[in-house]
């Protein structure tokens, strides 16, 4: 493992998707050198136009535009980037939809990440995609000016390189990158070594005062809610921020098929009732942070190339401390009574859906 000196100069973390889009607009619009952006969804909307068009404009002024897209969380090919391609901007598709009698498997492999680089100075990471479909989401989304932007980058061209190989083998992972107070944990597909994972078990497992969790899907496996219900039973305060009703049905009724579980432990669960909450992160005893793109499911350890990115920086953990206090200012908590009293049917399809789990 490598380590770095080097330093974050600012930082800011946005919940709302029009801030954090107007901010990236701008400095899009400002950029000298080059923009890197690796993206799950690039929408076919009027957000992904404007993007599209401030993209174009900086390789009209002779900026380096390079972008890396998800094959599956997209609908159109380079033609969409004719004229940025035309300009000399280089726009790859990671792993391209295969058509064949296997197409959910052969295609379950994505890449998830999410990372807006320019000039190695100004970065943003965090859950967001560049949409108008997710626009009145809950989002976390950290903007960084400084070197860290270094070690994004670093990040990025690793991932550009591999867009178009099958990779999915027990040797398969990338070693952490380090840099003052942070740590950028990064995952391939792999069922054997799924590095994110073993990272939050790592915290989980220290934590000594409490565990704050917020994530759109909360699908873990056996030694997570193991882990979990260890915490709070030595007294640690566990607390999973999730959505009401997220958009994905089948994994609300998935993840419900558990909520007695975590009841009977003394996991508290509270749900966001504003829109839908798409923010992924934690905090540990007030001092550790994490925040990136993995949901704590089985597809985003197992089958997906995700980051987090981990630290201990103050200023940091005082935003997503006040970013979390914001949301549980919407959010109620879990009724055990209603729960057991939900109609047959959602308990029926959670338990049809179990044995396919692992692919949502």
């Amino acid at each position: 493992m490598t380590r770095h000196a080097a330093s974050v100069t600012s930082h800011k973390l946005f919940s709302e998707p029009p801030r954090f889009l107007e901010a990236m607009l701008l400095d899009i619009s400002q950029a000298e050198r080059y923009i890197y952006l690796e993206i799950y969804k690039f929408g076919n909307d009027e957000v992904g136009m404007r993007f599209r068009e401030a993209l174009t404009k900086a390789a009209e002024r002779g900026v380096h535009v390079k972008l890396l897209l998800d094959s599956w969380g997209v609908s159109y090919d380079e033609t969409f980037f004719s004229e940025l391609i035309s300009l000399g901007g280089e726009v790859r598709f990671f792993r391209k939809i295969l058509y064949t009698f296997d197409f959910f498997t052969k295609n379950h492999r994505r890449n998830h990440r999410k990372f807006l680089l320019i000039d190695d100075r100004i970065s943003y990471m965090g859950s967001a995609n560049i949409t108008g479909y997710s626009s009145d989401w809950r989002e976390s989304v950290i903007r960084f000016t400084g070197s860290i932007t270094m070690m994004f980058k670093r990040s990025f061209n690793e991932s550009y390189k591999i867009y178009n190989k099958y990779i999915f083998n027990k040797f398969t992972y990338k070693k952490s990158k380090f840099l003052d107070q942070f740590e950028l944990v990064e995952d391939t597909p792999s069922i054997y070594r799924q590095r994110i994972k073993t990272k939050l078990e790592r915290l989980f497992r220290k934590a000594k005062n409490e565990i704050i969790i917020e994530t759109p899907y909360f699908l873990p496996g056996h030694k997570i809610r193991n882990l979990l219900a260890a915490a709070a039973g030595r007294g640690v305060k566990v607390t999973i921020i999730l959505p009401r009703h997220s958009d994905v049905r089948s994994i609300d009724l998935l993840s419900s098929k558990y909520y007695g579980f975590y009841h009977s432990n003394n996991i508290n669960l509270v749900f966001y009732t504003i829109n839908n909450l798409h923010a992924k992160l934690l905090l540990i005893d007030g001092e550790t942070f994490g925040i990136g793109s993995p949901n704590i499911d089985y597809r985003s350890f197992r089958y997906q190339h995700e980051v987090m990115l981990v630290g201990t920086h103050k200023g940091i953990v005082n935003e997503i401390r006040r970013h979390i206090t914001e949301t549980l200012q919407n959010c109620h908590d879990f009724d055990h009574q209603s729960w057991l009293r939900r109609p047959k049917i959602e308990k029926v399809l959670g338990w049809m859906l179990l044995p396919f789990r692992h692919m949502f």
